[in-house]
């Protein structure tokens, strides 16, 4: 018998029965109340770090002014909309300060290149510094990968390029821009600094799902059919992180062409845009730091998944969930997150964490899986799929399979106030049944485990696939065992609720429009962090 687990779940016994006494005589406990701001700064010893860092000159020169892509099919081939002009790829996800990082470049025709390094942020509402230029790189055309072991696509190409990351990079996500000077043809590599820090919110990049759904050099994500197989069962094809990104398998509007920026501009960037505009204290890392590094979410009042975070190990799980347990605060602003189990596999030159491929699901299955639902769910003859743990579990609601119309957790609606005298909904004027236009899409959670301590559904509706109901969202808000909270949005479109940086679009799908930042999105975002910091 494990004791300190028995204890944990009579806290979690007794919290819940407090909790919903209190509720039953109306009692405003603390899981009601207002969260209070005492005015005082952060305790970290650095915490004016990210307000120094936007004090800076920033500059609207990130942004790609001309582009080319790929033709979206040859020969009935479906392509990527790679930019083969010129395209790169970082050798590593994420570096601290100190460490080299190498970053490949292909030039086709040859041409000499220009690398530009922004770290990306506020900045005065420019969203970019200007960190590092390199004028006339030597450029070359380097080879497509053959396809390899489990239809993975690595590239082996040689480094153009190597920096030593400066000291004063702060944490942050960082762009580097490529203009091939031939023809002035522009495109991205993507990367993450890290430290460690102690930070008021940690925020993790979904890197992994970039790389899942990232089509390049031909069709070759995740999702691709190999063989006749099924494109969302178990085991996929390998998918390599050594390569550029490129178009993407989802179409939502026109945001599918990444310029090689990976899923961060879309979905995450409004986020960070709107944290450094406030002058939050915040870190970031990548999927991989998750992974490999549980100690170093310890150090963070408050963890952040953001976006399309679909793929996750199961040691970035137990790693999260420990850090719950030690009192992290969790927010997941996402839709359809925690859905997909991967392992982290090694390049083929044996460079740890640089391949994946999906090998089941975060969902609950109690005793064994029928075998008509297993011919369905398996591509591999004798292959046993890793199911679960529930991601309900960690984010409080998770990806409903039970929902009507067969929309696997598909759909886009209005975000709908379902606890207007939570502290969540403080200072936004909402009343029970008011809702956000458009918030919700164009990814869903529902099924929310109600017997999480103290957990609330603060927001609930119908999202629509083109006017059909597609089953019931939920937002939902638990507590941790030390006073932490775990938050659901249950929304993929959260983050453009908040900000909307230069360049950006508002994304749409299924007959719903986001409808871009809204204030009421913005105090619920500005309550919860206050509430976690505090």
């Amino acid at each position: 018998m494990n004791n300190s687990n028995d204890s944990k779940r009579g806290l979690y016994r007794r919290d819940l029965l407090k909790g919903a006494a209190a509720a039953s005589l109306g009692i405003a406990t603390g899981a009601f109340a207002a969260p209070k701001d005492s005015g005082k700064p952060s305790k970290s010893p650095k915490s004016d770090l990210i307000q120094r860092e936007n004090a800076k000159l920033g500059t609207r020169d990130w942004l790609l002014t001309k582009t080319r892509t790929v033709p979206g099919k040859i020969n009935n081939i479906l392509l990527n909309g790679r930019s083969q002009v010129i395209e790169g790829y970082c050798f590593a996800n994420s570096v601290r300060a100190g460490e080299k990082l190498q970053i490949m470049v292909s030039t086709n025709p040859v041409s000499t290149f220009k690398l530009e390094i922004f770290r990306t942020g506020y900045y005065n509402g420019d969203g970019a510094r200007l960190m590092r230029t390199f004028e006339s790189l030597e450029g070359k055309i380097q080879p497509d990968p053959p396809v390899g072991e489990n239809y993975v696509r690595e590239c082996q190409w040689e480094p153009s390029v190597e920096i030593e990351i400066p000291e004063d990079w702060l944490s942050g996500v960082y762009l580097g821009k490529l203009t091939a000077e031939k023809e002035n043809i522009q495109s991205y590599v993507i990367f993450i600094v890290r430290d460690d820090r102690p930070c008021d919110l940690l925020f993790q990049c979904s890197d992994l799902t970039w790389s899942a759904y990232n089509r390049w050099p031909a069709d070759y994500s995740i999702y691709t059919r190999h063989g006749g197989r099924s494109s969302t069962s178990v085991p996929s094809g390998t998918v390599s992180f050594d390569r550029p990104y490129g178009l993407f398998t989802h179409p939502v509007n026109k945001l599918k062409k990444s310029g090689g920026s990976g899923e961060y501009l879309p979905w995450e960037f409004p986020m960070s845009f709107w944290l450094e505009q406030h002058g939050y204290d915040v870190s970031y890392i990548s999927n991989i730091d998750t992974h490999t590094d549980p100690d170093g979410l310890l150090r963070t009042k408050g963890f952040i998944s953001v976006g399309h975070d679909e793929y996750w190990t199961l040691d970035m799980y137990n790693n999260v969930m420990k850090a719950r347990d030690e009192g992290v605060s969790l927010s997941f602003f996402g839709g359809n997150s925690v859905l997909c189990v991967v392992p982290m596999l090694p390049s083929s030159n044996g460079t740890p964490n640089r391949a994946t491929r999906r090998e089941g699901f975060f969902l609950p299955v109690s005793g064994k899986i029928p075998e008509a639902v297993k011919r369905k769910m398996v591509n591999q003859e004798g292959f046993e799929p890793n199911m679960g743990p529930d991601g309900a579990r960690l984010m409080g609601a998770r990806l409903d399979t039970s929902g009507k119309g067969g929309g696997g957790g598909r759909g886009s609606g209005d975000w709908t106030c379902a606890l207007p005298d939570h502290w969540l909904f403080a200072g936004t004027g909402m009343k029970k049944g008011d809702s956000v236009k458009g918030l919700v899409g164009w990814e869903w959670h529902g099924a929310p485990a109600m017997d999480l301590p103290g957990l609330n559904v603060v927001a609930e509706g119908t999202p629509f696939i083109n006017g059909k109901e597609m089953g019931r969202y939920t937002s939902t808000l638990y507590d941790g065992p030390k006073g932490n909270v775990v938050f659901n949005a249950a929304t993929i479109w959260w983050a453009n609720g908040l900000s909307s940086p230069p360049g950006h679009v508002n994304p749409s799908r299924h007959g719903v429009t986001q409808q871009g930042p809204d204030k009421r999105v913005q105090k619920i975002t500005h309550n919860l962090f206050q509430r976690i910091i505090s």
